[in-house]
């Protein structure tokens, strides 16, 4: 049983990663793609770094080592395999090339079956904004066009669940936050952040996770078909 009081909705903000696809099938396989960019450039790193998983190992302690790059994703990825080349003797200018190897590798997502015609549906509804705290683009993706605007905690300088991000993120859709749907996956970053900036919510839960937080979303959804239909 939802609460979303649908006659209070005139815009639509909404995540990317895990809301419209997947995004560790794809971070994995852009992983892997910069490991074997690297077996064939630096050979040292690639040794010692061979595969997704070692990969990600050395960006999560890039992560802790420089919490200031934690809202820039794409600074923080390059940094990682940055260290990696450093560390293991090989040319460290190599990590602006294996980076955007990595990069444009993210931006091959799988969407899930019904992102498509939700996406159509909200756009055709409602100013539709991306709120991100990813790096994932839109124009290459091939999705900008149901968008008015896109904002991520990269280039915003802050990000979910920040309220200021939200609040941008309902100025460029052209209302007050109180006018807007979030939606997203995250209980903390897109639930929570979206109420405390005074949004309505949906959560989606495709996998039937519990509720953790005090707070709770107006309305709960296990697919975005069936967000599309609550909203019909």
């Amino acid at each position: 049983m939802h609460t979303l009081d649908i006659s209070r909705i005139k815009a639509v903000t909404i995540d990317l990663d895990d809301t419209l696809w997947p995004v560790w099938p794809t971070i994995t396989r852009a992983e892997e793609v910069v490991a074997e960019w690297l077996r064939e450039r630096a050979p040292a790193t690639a040794a010692a770094y061979p595969d997704s998983r070692s990969l990600r190992r050395i960006r999560e302690r890039i992560e802790l080592e420089r919490p200031e790059l934690r809202a820039d994703l794409s600074a923080m990825r390059r940094e990682s395999i940055r260290a990696a080349l450093i560390e293991s003797g090989d040319d460290p200018a190599l990590a602006e090339p294996a980076f955007d190897i990595f990069f444009a590798e993210r931006q091959n997502v799988v969407l899930f079956e019904d992102a498509l015609e939700t996406l159509e549906f909200l756009a055709s509804r409602y100013p539709l904004v991306a709120i991100s705290n990813g790096n994932a683009d839109l124009q290459r993706i091939g999705l900008g066009r149901f968008f008015k605007a896109a904002l991520s905690a990269q280039g915003f300088g802050v990000g979910k669940p920040d309220a200021r991000i939200f609040h941008a993120g309902a100025q460029q859709a052209g209302h007050a936050a109180q006018a807007v749907l979030h939606v997203g996956d995250d209980q903390r970053l897109d639930v929570e952040g979206a109420l405390n900036a005074g949004m309505q919510t949906a959560w989606i839960n495709m996998d039937a996770r519990p509720w953790e937080l005090e707070a709770k979303p107006h309305a709960e959804v296990t697919s975005l078909a069936q967000l599309c239909a609550i909203l019909r």
